[in-house]
């Protein structure tokens, strides 16, 4: 199986001038690493526009609604770092773990998110890390959770 998380999914140093410009550059980077069809971008933003995909401690979950999960190819994740931060419903955002899920993977990857960020220093690398090397070993747990 193709690793979930593919190093060239990971972008950081990123700029976006809102949520909404946020979303469509993770439904990019989804669409240019063949995970989705054409298409996908514009679920994500429907999903965003009916309940906010923050969770917390600087980071979102960008993903397509359930009737998108024609649109996907593979189960995959791309990290997207926006180091100013974009405001996202009142919160700044710095981190975008952007999902492309054929079936309920979403729940293991926010399973997996969330002890991530409960541990302080695991959560601040990950928002601010500079080294993709450092936020792919970060993430393997959601992959190999996602895989099993």
């Amino acid at each position: 199986m193709p690793d979930v998380l593919p190093r060239e999914g990971i972008r950081l140093g990123l700029s976006a001038d809102n949520r909404w410009d946020a979303v469509r550059q993770c439904g990019a980077v989804l669409e240019e690493l063949g995970a989705v069809e054409e298409g996908y971008a514009r679920t994500m933003l429907e999903r965003e526009q009916s309940i906010s995909t923050y969770v917390g401690e600087g980071v979102a979950i960008p993903h397509g609604t359930d009737a998108s999960r024609a649109l996907v190819r593979r189960t995959t994740l791309a990290v997207l770092q926006f180091p100013i931060g974009v405001s996202w419903d009142g919160e700044r955002v710095t981190t975008c773990v952007a999902i492309a899920a054929k079936g309920d993977e979403h729940v293991a990857v926010l399973s997996s998110l969330a002890q991530i960020l409960l541990e302080p220093d695991q959560a601040e690398k990950l928002r601010s890390s500079s080294d993709p090397n450092e936020i792919h070993h970060l993430l393997q747990s959601i992959s190999k959770d996602i895989q099993e």
